[in-house]
C-alpha cells in the first residue's frame, strides 16, 4: 500500500517532484492531458558519428557515449550544452528510463515532440521504432520492450541529410554559413520526450468540431480498444456544467454536447470551455482521465472574405519564425512561447503566420488561451517539390501535424508550402492537389492556402508576396483591374490556377530593416535601410494605407516579428528587446480594423 502510495504522490501533476530544475518541465500536450506521465527531458549521453558507423560498434546497446546533451535542445543550440553549427548526417543519444511499478498492466508510450530528420528507437538494444519527418509528433507503444518497477536502456538513433533535397528543412541553411533568409541548422531532439501510462481500452485521440450555427460541440472519439466501457464527456464553463454525455467506447460513436448561451471564441475574446474525459469500465470505475479545452468558433472564406464566426474578419498577422538565439528551434522556456505571442499582440497584430516550422503545441495552447490567430504551416523549404520521394516524405509527415493540432481553435488556416517558385508541372502539381485533398480529408473545416506566395494549383486562398517599399507604388501593383488578372508571384502560369475570387491575402510585405549602426555591416532588411526612425514609420504607414485602399484586400502578413541571425527587419531585435516607439507601431497596423468595414 505505501509502494503504491508513493507511486501516486510521484505522478500527480505530471511528475513536479521530478521535473525540478528540468528544462521544459510544463506538460507537452495541453489539448490532451494526463497525470500518469514522466518527463524524460534533461541530461543524455550523446555522440556524433559522421562516419555512420554507429551499428558496426553496437551503439544501440550502448550504456555510455562520449558526450552529454541537454534535450529538448538540438545539438546546434546554445542550451543543449554542445553548440556544434557544422553539418550533422548522424547522431546518437542514450539514456536509462524507469517504469514505476504502479504502472503494471497499463499500456506505455515513450512520446517524442519532433525528432529532425529521421529516428530509429532502440530499448535494452531492440530496435522498437523508425519513424521519419523532422516535424511531426509520434508515439511508441513500448509496453512489450519494458517492465513495471524496473530500468531500461534508451538509445535514439537520428539521422539528417538536409541537402538531400528528399526532406522538410524550413529555414536551415543547406551552406555552411547561415546567409540570407536560412538560418543555423537544427538536428536532432528539439521538442520534448516523455513516457505515458494508459489503459488497454483508454481513449485515443479525439475530434474536437465546434458547430456554432446549430451551438453544439460535436466529438469524435477513438479507443485504444472498443469494449462495452463508458465515455463520459463534460463540457464545464469554470464550475459550472454547460454538458455531459456518456457513450459506449466505440470509435463509430459521435458525441453532441448542446452548447446553450455560447461564448465565442475570438482573438477581442477568447473564451474555452473546460473539456474531460473519463472512460469508466462496468463497474463504473475510472480507468482513464483526460483533460482537455475546447473553443466555439467557426472559420469560413466567402466572396472574396475571410470569416470568423460569420463576420468579415481582417487579418493582421506578422511572420514568426520561431528562432531563439540560445535554442534555434526550441524556445528556452514555455513563458518565452507565451511572450513572443505578448509582444505580437503589443505590436497590434491579432495573429501570425508560423513560418517554415511546425509550432509545438504549447505554443497553440497559449494563441488559444491569449486570443491570437495562427496559420499552421510546414518547414517546406530545402525539400525538391519536383522529387516524387520527397513529395511521398511529405505527405506522411505533414498528415501527422495537421491531425496533431486539428483541435485548436486559434489555427485557422493551413499552409503547407512556401514559394515554391522552381515548381514544374507533373510531380508538383499532382503533389499539391493531393496535399490539398489529404489536409481536407483529415480536416474539412478550415481554408488551406496551399502555396503561400503563389505558384497557387488548387487554393481557398489566393496569397502573395510583395515587398515594394513605396506606398504609392505597392497600391498601384495590388489593384484589381476588370478583365486582367490580379498581381501575382508566379513565374510560369501555364500549369497553375487562375484567379477565381478567393480572398486575396498579401501574406508577405514589409520586411523594413533597422538595426543598430554596429550591426548594419553584416545584415539585412528588404529595400535599404531608412536613414531615421521617422523614415522607418513613414514607410511602414504607407506601406499600410496601401493595404487599407486596396479593398479587396481580405488580409495581411508583415515580415517580421523578431530579427533573425543576419536577417534584421524584425519590429522587436533577436532577443525580444524593444526596438521602437510600440505604441506608434500598434497605430500604424491598427490603421486596418478586424471587424469594421474599411
Amino acid at each position: 500500500m505505501r509502494k503504491l502510495l508513493a507511486t501516486a504522490i510521484l505522478l500527480v501533476s505530471g511528475l513536479s517532484l521530478w521535473a525540478a530544475g528540468m528544462p521544459r518541465p510544463e506538460y507537452p500536450r495541453p489539448q490532451f492531458e494526463r497525470s500518469a506521465w514522466i518527463n524524460l527531458n534533461g541530461t543524455w549521453n550523446f555522440d556524433f558519428d559522421f562516419g555512420l558507423s554507429g551499428k558496426d560498434r553496437n551503439l544501440p546497446k550502448a550504456e555510455k557515449l562520449g558526450k552529454q546533451i541537454t534535450v529538448p535542445f538540438c545539438p546546434e543550440s546554445k542550451l543543449s550544452g554542445i553548440q556544434h553549427v557544422d553539418f550533422i548526417n548522424c547522431a546518437w543519444y542514450q539514456r536509462k528510463i524507469s517504469v514505476p511499478s504502479g504502472w503494471s498492466g497499463k499500456k506505455i508510450f515513450l512520446n517524442f515532440g519532433a525528432v529532425d530528420y529521421k529516428a530509429e528507437v532502440y530499448i535494452d538494444g531492440q530496435l522498437v521504432q523508425r519513424h521519419t519527418g523532422g516535424s511531426s509528433s509520434f508515439s511508441i507503444d513500448i509496453t512489450r520492450y519494458v517492465e513495471a518497477g524496473k530500468t531500461h536502456n534508451l538509445v535514439v538513433q537520428v539521422t539528417d541529410d538536409l541537402r538531400s533535397g528528399k526532406q522538410t528543412g524550413g529555414k536551415q541553411c543547406p551552406g555552411y554559413f547561415s546567409s540570407g533568409c536560412s538560418y543555423t541548422r537544427v538536428t536532432g531532439i528539439w521538442q520534448t520526450v516523455w513516457m505515458e501510462a494508459v489503459d488497454a481500452k483508454g481513449l485515443k485521440t479525439a475530434v474536437v468540431r465546434p458547430d456554432i450555427d446549430q451551438k453544439q460541440l460535436v466529438i469524435m472519439p477513438e479507443f485504444y480498444q472498443e469494449s462495452d466501457y463508458t465515455l463520459e464527456v463534460v463540457l464545464k464553463d469554470g464550475s459550472k456544467t454547460i454538458a455531459k454525455k456518456n457513450v459506449s467506447c466505440s470509435n463509430h460513436a459521435v458525441i453532441v454536447l448542446p452548447v446553450k448561451n455560447m461564448k465565442l471564441w475570438s482573438p477581442e475574446s477568447p473564451f474555452l470551455y473546460d473539456l474531460s474525459y473519463t472512460v469508466r469500465d462496468r463497474d463504473g470505475k475510472a480507468i482513464d482521465e483526460v483533460k482537455s479545452y475546447a473553443g466555439m468558433r467557426k472559420v469560413h472564406v466567402a466572396d472574396g472574405k475571410f470569416y470568423l464566426n460569420n463576420k468579415p474578419y481582417f487579418q493582421r498577422l506578422v511572420l514568426d519564425q520561431g528562432y531563439y538565439p540560445d535554442g534555434i528551434w526550441t524556445a528556452p522556456s514555455d513563458e518565452a512561447l507565451r511572450n513572443d505571442i505578448i509582444l505580437g499582440k503589443n505590436a497590434g497584430f491579432n495573429g501570425a503566420r508560423l513560418h517554415q516550422k511546425v509550432f509545438e503545441e504549447r505554443y497553440y495552447y497559449w494563441a488559444d488561451k491569449l486570443g491570437y490567430l495562427t496559420w499552421g504551416e510546414s518547414a517546406s523549404w530545402v525539400m525538391d517539390v519536383n522529387d516524387e520521394l520527397a513529395a511521398r516524405n511529405f505527405l506522411s509527415e505533414w498528415s501527422e501535424i495537421v491531425a496533431r493540432d486539428r483541435n485548436h481553435p486559434s489555427l485557422v488556416t493551413w499552409t503547407p508550402l512556401n514559394e515554391t517558385w522552381a515548381s514544374r508541372d507533373g510531380v508538383y502539381t499532382r503533389f499539391v492537389r493531393d496535399i490539398y485533398h489529404v489536409t481536407k480529408a483529415i480536416d474539412p473545416t478550415r481554408p488551406v492556402n496551399d502555396a503561400s506566395g503563389d505558384d497557387h494549383v488548387i487554393t481557398d486562398i489566393w496569397t502573395v508576396h510583395n515587398y515594394e517599399q513605396d506606398g504609392k507604388k505597392l497600391f498601384e501593383a495590388l489593384q484589381f483591374v476588370d478583365g486582367k488578372e490580379p498581381y501575382r508571384n508566379t513565374r510560369d502560369k501555364k500549369f497553375l490556377a487562375n484567379y477565381e475570387g478567393q480572398p486575396y491575402m498579401v501574406d508577405e510585405f514589409g520586411g523594413i530593416g533597422w538595426m543598430a549602426p554596429e550591426d548594419r555591416k553584416d545584415s539585412w532588411g528588404y529595400g535599404g535601410l531608412p536613414q531615421t526612425e521617422e523614415e522607418f514609420y513613414a514607410r511602414l504607414e504607407g506601406q499600410v494605407k496601401a493595404l487599407k485602399e486596396s479593398k479587396h484586400v481580405a488580409g495581411f502578413c508583415y515580415t517580421q516579428l523578431t530579427d533573425v541571425e543576419q536577417e534584421k527587419n524584425g519590429i522587436y531585435y533577436y532577443d525580444r528587446r524593444t526596438k521602437f516607439d510600440m505604441k506608434r507601431i500598434k497605430a500604424i497596423f491598427e490603421l486596418i480594423p478586424s471587424t469594421e468595414e474599411r
